[in-house]
């Protein structure tokens, strides 16, 4: 691929690792730390933000929901420094998180930590196109009230979509621009949302913020909006995110996680509380179908959902198209070339039908966010960082700060296992609600 080679050069030049530059077939210590921040920022205030006052608000309410969403920033930038501290282990730089869990543990857990990861990673993208289906359909019924363009058909045009934009994106750091149009389509959605959402509740009477449903049916869905908590901040690919990244690399990657927990963090914040407060315990899964404004309005907001879930779906499946391009793919010359590009069609294309047909089946977007951060998230942004690290620095460490550790790991598996029980309710309950193919 067209780079490759040079890469390889400033890879060496700059003292790093040669197996490192060899072993991908992707581009690496390539981005500076702020286009890192961005991506991780992309990764945050993706489409996802307009579920959340539903999906997490509605669930834990104002106290426990604002409370929740801070202490999940903190715990999560602390866990991911963590993992990026981890990046250089055993004097060899780990571009993968099977890579690094493989060095530490050995082949079975590197097997364990590259199913959960990809399990992680096809469940977020799955929900990026259902997501992008819902915006298309959004547009759709603000025009025609016919019913005849249903949500299957609209994550189907999305797949395609997404599908096209790969094609021509061989590689994370080539994002470049399309990460400023994502930030941009960013700020269009969530300034909308906030703006109608506001103008929606001054309007409105007083609100019921009670959280909904039984006693029983409360426990559940606390736990489950626990899971969103972690799904909000975490990407579960941190290590491949931070091979992107230019030396001196760990000082960089904690600039960019800074960014993404900070600054990066105030659109989700913003669009998270405006929406609970206007619509209270009736805010719906996907923030603008709430609110009331110009039509021509809430059309650009929606487009430019859509537009930024593509983008964004392209950073989470970066991982599985570096696996396949390295080990099946890797031709010589431009990345353009017809070798490399029909590669890309056939691969990277099939990859997407796969995840296109299963999100049209199973359109349940909230029981993606809880079972995803339930079953992948937690284990490994929480539970495997806090163990590795544990691991490797243990000569280094106090017994409080060894106890610290082994707390974190025990609590987060357990909060793991009742976030699953939790989302396997969910989906179970949606399941005698909805049919396969619903049209939501």
């Amino acid at each position: 691929m067209e780079g490759v080679e040079e890469e390889k050069i400033v890879a060496v030049e700059e003292g790093l690792s040669i197996e490192a530059a060899e072993e991908t077939a992707h581009q690496i210590s390539h981005d500076p730390w702020y286009q890192v921040g961005f991506v991780l920022t992309t990764g945050i205030n993706s489409a996802y933000v307009l579920g959340y006052s539903g999906s997490i608000m509605v669930s834990l309410g104002w106290v426990a929901g604002a409370v929740g969403l801070v202490l999940a920033a903190a715990i999560s930038l602390y866990a991911n420094c963590l993992l990026a501290r981890l990046h250089e282990v055993g004097g060899k730089r780990h571009i993968r998180y099977r890579d690094l869990a493989g060095h530490i543990y050995g082949r079975k857990i590197y097997a364990l930590t590259w199913a959960l990861q990809y399990i992680n990673l096809f469940m977020i993208n799955t929900g990026y196109i259902i997501l992008a289906g819902q915006a298309l359909k959004a547009v759709y019924v603000l025009y025609s009230n016919d019913g005849d363009l249903k949500l299957p058909y609209c994550i189907i045009i999305a797949g395609t979509v997404c599908a096209l934009f790969a094609f021509g994106i061989p590689h994370l750091s080539a994002l470049r621009v399309w990460l400023g149009f994502s930030t941009l389509f960013s700020f269009i959605y969530i300034i909308t949302a906030i703006v109608l959402s506001a103008r929606d509740g001054i309007k409105s009477p007083p609100r019921d913020y009670n959280i909904p449903g039984s006693k029983g049916s409360k426990i559940f869905t606390t736990i489950g909006a626990c899971a969103n908590l972690v799904f909000a901040y975490n990407t579960g690919m941190l290590p491949e995110i931070q091979a992107t990244v230019k030396p001196p690399v760990i000082k960089n990657m904690e600039k960019a996680l800074w960014f993404q927990f900070t600054i990066g963090g105030l659109p989700l914040y913003a669009v998270t509380f405006m929406g609970y407060w206007a619509y209270g315990s009736s805010t719906s899964g996907y923030l603008l179908n709430n609110v009331t404004g110009p039509v021509w309005v809430k059309t650009a907001a929606n487009i430019a959902a859509f537009l930024q879930t593509v983008i964004a779906l392209h950073i989470f499946a970066s991982p599985m198209y570096e696996y396949l391009d390295t080990r099946y793919g890797r031709g010589k010359g431009n990345a353009f070339s017809f070798h490399n590009l029909s590669f890309r069609v056939f691969v990277r294309g099939g990859y997407l039908t796969v995840n296109t047909f299963v999100a049209a089946l199973l359109p349940f977007l909230g029981d993606f966010m809880s079972l995803t951060g339930a079953l992948s998230t937690f284990p490994l942004t929480f539970v495997l960082a806090n163990h590795m690290y544990l691991m490797v620095k243990k000569n280094k460490m106090s017994s409080i700060q060894k106890a610290w550790h082994w707390l974190n790991v025990c609590g987060f598996s357990l909060l793991a296992a009742a976030a699953a029980i939790a989302a396997v309710r969910l989906i179970v309950v949606d399941s005698r609600t909805y049919h396969l193919f619903a049209d939501l």
